[in-house]
């Protein structure tokens, strides 16, 4: 059988398959403590229930029909008032375009901007930019991040790779990490955006960003969330925000996603995904946009949940810092946005119970897996390189009461090794 070079390239991601084999372990009967899909346990963090009322309600009144390309307009009128109200962001419903998520959102600006062979930029670790560069046949230019940026990427990794590029894809706060731009690095790196632009010219294709801000409403203590309209208005020529219910209302499977960008690339991007059919269901909009408007219960649920999603991320650094004070070779990043821990696990050279010395970070990784039955994501799958020691800890789906469990595993674990 003969495929597609797009289709014979494609790899199934190696998150996926981590999650599949943890599922497995914990169908064979064995404990395991998932830390690794960016998703939420529905018993432990539920949607609102407003929004469960909503949703019910529409399919009670029969809404179940197609809903229409562009998105429902008491949806798109109520995404406006929401993105003003809350990142005095400015756009009118026609400049909104919803469709079942946010990947079909990132995928059609992928395509809708993307020729073969054309530069993506994106960093490294970063989520699944590599699949959507190959997905559109673009030339993919990781740009690595060190911990001493809090994984972020500077102005000074992204300068080097601007000329020519057709698409700078940046996530803040940022999926795998949990860490955000500050705002002068993110000026920075707009101004190296216009400037570019302006080198271009009328008549040649910008470079664009993609901005994936999905879990913006999800920020801790000082942390505050910068996009590149509110720190440089120009940017909303060339900015595509990408956006929804997913993550800040726990609705990862109420498929309502949301972006919006200039009205040229909205019009393609719509158009790519009507060919697609990948709108969010009809009831779930009508339900999304009337809970939208209640700001009450909108605020109330968010207080609560940030609260605790923070005490959880909180507990899990403190943990690594007290097992760092104990000599252990770990380490994290202070919590500042998302569902998710940077931690970093260094423990390559070590001996394991048996003599089996750990002689890669892939046999870190299985060590703690087998071993201490906790689940963590490499970076690696996330792009970064291979000698990476570093990990994303999701908290979606951990009770609270399972934190301390979780670190006496890897304590445990950590002490059965020599040195």
């Amino acid at each position: 059988m003969k495929f597609s070079k797009m289709a014979d390239g494609l790899q199934t991601s190696p998150i996926i398959l981590l999650a599949a084999e943890i599922n497995e372990m914990i169908q064979r009967g064995e404990k395991v403590y998932n830390l690794t899909i960016g998703d939420f346990n529905p018993q432990v963090f539920p949607i609102p229930r407003e929004l469960e009322d909503e949703i019910v309600a529409a399919y009670r009144a029969g809404q179940t029909n197609y809903p229409g390309a562009v998105g429902l307009p008491n949806l798109r009128e109520a995404v406006s008032n929401f993105i003003k109200q809350y990142g005095q962001l400015d756009y009118p419903p026609e400049q909104i375009l919803i469709s079942c998520g946010a990947r079909p959102l990132i995928y059609s600006a992928y395509r809708a901007l993307v020729d073969p062979g054309d530069k993506v930029i994106f960093p490294a670790p970063s989520w699944n930019n590599d699949f959507y560069t190959h997905l559109s046949s673009g030339k993919a230019v990781m740009v690595e991040t060190r911990p001493e940026n809090y994984f972020m990427p500077t102005p000074e990794d992204l300068k080097p790779h601007l000329q020519d590029a057709a698409l700078l894809a940046l996530c803040s706060p940022q999926n795998p990490t949990g860490t955000v731009f500050g705002k002068e690095g993110l000026e920075e790196i707009c101004d190296l955006v216009l400037e570019e632009n302006r080198s271009r010219g009328p008549h040649r294709k910008p470079l664009y960003v993609v901005f994936d801000q999905i879990y913006w409403l999800l920020t801790f203590g000082e942390t505050r969330h910068y996009n590149p309209v509110s720190v440089r208005p120009e940017m909303k020529d060339y900015t595509i925000f990408i956006d929804g219910m997913s993550k800040a209302f726990a609705g990862t499977g109420v498929r309502v996603g949301w972006g919006f960008a200039p009205a040229d690339v909205l019009g393609k991007m719509r158009t790519i995904i009507a060919h697609m059919g990948a709108w969010a269901p009809r009831a779930e909009q009508l339900a999304s946009g009337n809970y939208l408007k209640n700001t009450a219960a909108v605020e109330r649920y968010l207080i609560q949940f940030r609260s605790d999603i923070q005490k959880r991320l909180e507990g899990f650094y403190q943990g690594f810092m007290a097992l760092k004070e104990k000599g252990h070779r770990v380490d994290a990043i202070e919590p500042q946005a998302a569902i998710y821990l940077t931690v970093q696990l260094d423990l390559r050279g070590r001996t394991a119970p048996g003599g089996k010395k750990l002689n890669s970070n892939a046999e870190v990784h299985r060590y703690i897996l087998d071993e201490a039955k906790v689940g963590l994501v490499p970076f690696a799958h996330f792009g970064a390189s291979e000698d990476s020691t570093w990990y994303r800890l999701s908290v979606g789906t951990c009770r609270l009461d399972e934190a301390p469990e979780i670190m006496h595993n890897l304590e445990t674990a950590l002490d059965k090794l020599d040195s």
